[in-house]
């Protein structure tokens, strides 16, 4: 959304509902997708309602691609072309495609050359069953053409590389499609392990709107969930949440130190994994979008580049480490190196996030964003923006908490395993020899500040005013941002 007269949609900020629903052991089943949609339901009261009184603004959910449904789907698109395939092997995109016919066909074909480029295996267009009938007035007016491609990897392409290629392909489509100057065209998801269904609407409409989520072959074990737009955007089709990774409650409010020194740092990216393919890879951050946005741009761009999940979340979104005397010095050290890399994108935020595999929550060093969670004897952990999103029986739940400032939570379906703070933290500390690397590479400056001209004279009351005058500085950010940094070493947090 653009700025338009005295609109900024820099002010543009709220509380959302966001969470997850996981089962543990990775089984995958209906029953996890409608307990999602449930509890998201039960946050409906954190969304907004248009003045037609049936248009919402952004409701979500992120799930594993329901193996079952999009086989038999690969069928009827391919017949036997379709072929037998592996949990991982079909990816499936989901397209938000303009209203005009000849513009979407070209948005198409687009599609299909990038993967052509990769010599992916190519299904076909899925037509994604909807009701717009559910839709308030101001939605079913922008509404997208909503369709699925279905790709499968080709036995030449190794396991491992085949996500990155999804990625590679769909930054080369948003590419083709900017320079294209085609608009209303948006990518929700291109994944072989997850699919994310979402749209203008409350989550009340979620399920009745798309038809995929009630069908019995829908089957997951993770439901990533979110209700309400996103933060410095007006709420429209593509930027509700989930986005490819995370939902997201609260605001960043280092966005744009965060987004000017990701577009600082492009020039030196290397990679490995990527090698001269990197280009393709920028801009990391996506321009147009909101801060929850950009925070998942640069997620995926890490762990596509071979991070893992939960090591990226660490260090995008780290403890407040700095003057925390009794930290594990460990941990400290993990923070202190991963902070010349990264710097931290500040909240208030609490975020839930998820690979298809990992499925995890976390808040900010503020903590001041609420994320509750429980596990019951089944095996079922459920964690959202508050308590009690689903009545379940008080003798099933085995444990109760709530994360707290820095505070991570995360379950494994591959391995069948909850992971709780400390141990996260210990394991991603002790991976690599940090404290050893920052006492032999880094050397803290000593500073001391005089009033000095550079020729080393004092420098008066009225030539440091002049100075101050000529470089930009105000008496807000002297007695705001710089003194407190000065006297007691702070972070300029003076908006917050």
């Amino acid at each position: 959304m653009k700025a338009v007269g005295l609109y900024d949609p820099g002010f543009e900020k709220d509380s959302c509902g966001v969470g997850f629903v996981a089962n543990i052991s990775g089984q995958r089943n209906h029953d996890v997708l409608q307990k999602g949609i449930q509890a998201v339901v039960n946050l409906t009261h954190r969304g907004a309602i248009a003045g037609d009184a049936k248009t919402g603004d952004g409701a979500g959910i992120l799930t594993q691609i329901p193996q079952k449904l999009f086989a038999r789907e690969a069928v009827k698109l391919a017949g036997e072309r379709a072929g037998r395939f592996k949990i991982g092997d079909l990816a499936v995109g989901m397209f938000f495609l303009p209203g005009q016919k000849e513009t979407a066909d070209r948005c198409r074909k687009i599609v299909q050359e990038e993967v052509a480029k990769e010599k992916l295996t190519w299904l076909g267009w899925r037509p994604v069953p909807v009701d717009p009938s559910v839709l308030g007035n101001q939605a079913r007016a922008s509404q997208p053409e909503i369709v699925q491609a279905l790709v499968v990897r080709p036995e030449s392409i190794p396991v491992e590389e085949y996500e990155r290629l999804l990625y590679l392909v769909r930054n080369s489509i948003e590419q083709k499609i900017l320079q294209s100057g085609i608009e209303g065209f948006y990518i929700p998801s291109f994944s072989n392990h997850t699919v994310v269904y979402k749209g203008l609407f409350v989550a009340s409409q979620l399920k009745k709107f798309f038809l995929d989520l009630s069908d019995p072959l829908y089957e997951t074990a993770i439901a990533v969930f979110h209700q309400r737009y996103s933060t410095n955007t007006m709420p429209n089709w593509f930027m509700a949440q989930p986005f490819r990774y995370l939902g997201h409650n609260g605001e960043i409010n280092t966005l744009m130190g965060n987004r000017n020194w990701m577009r600082a740092r492009e020039p030196e990216l290397h990679s490995e994994a990527w090698g001269e393919r990197i280009e393709r890879l920028k801009p990391i951050v996506q321009s147009g979008g909101s801060d929850s946005a950009s925070l998942d741009n640069v997620m995926e761009t890490l762990v596509m580049s071979g991070r893992d999940l939960l090591h990226c979340a660490m260090m995008l979104v780290p403890e407040p480490w700095e003057n925390m005397p009794h930290m594990n010095p460990v941990h400290k050290a993990f923070y202190q190196y991963h902070a010349c890399l990264m710097e931290p994108w500040d909240g208030p935020a609490a975020l839930a996030f998820s690979d298809g595999r990992i499925v995890a929550a976390c808040l900010d060093r503020n903590g001041l964003r609420p994320a509750r969670y429980l596990v019951t004897k089944e095996g079922l952990v459920v964690m959202a923006s508050e308590a009690g999103v689903l009545e379940l029986e008080e003798g099933t739940i085995i444990e109760k908490g709530k994360l707290g400032p820095g505070r991570v939570i995360a379950v494994d379906t591959t391995k069948g395993k909850i992971y709780r703070d400390q141990e996260i933290k210990d394991f991603y500390a002790a991976r690599k020899p940090y404290d050893e690397w920052i006492r032999r590479q880094m050397h803290t400056l000593s500073f001391h500040m005089t009033e000095t001209t550079a020729n080393g004279k004092p420098l008066d009351s009225k030539t440091l005013k002049e100075k101050q005058t000529a470089f930009g500085y105000t008496q807000e950010e002297i007695s705001m941002i710089l003194k407190p940094m000065a006297a007691d070493g702070k972070e300029p947090v003076g908006s917050m």
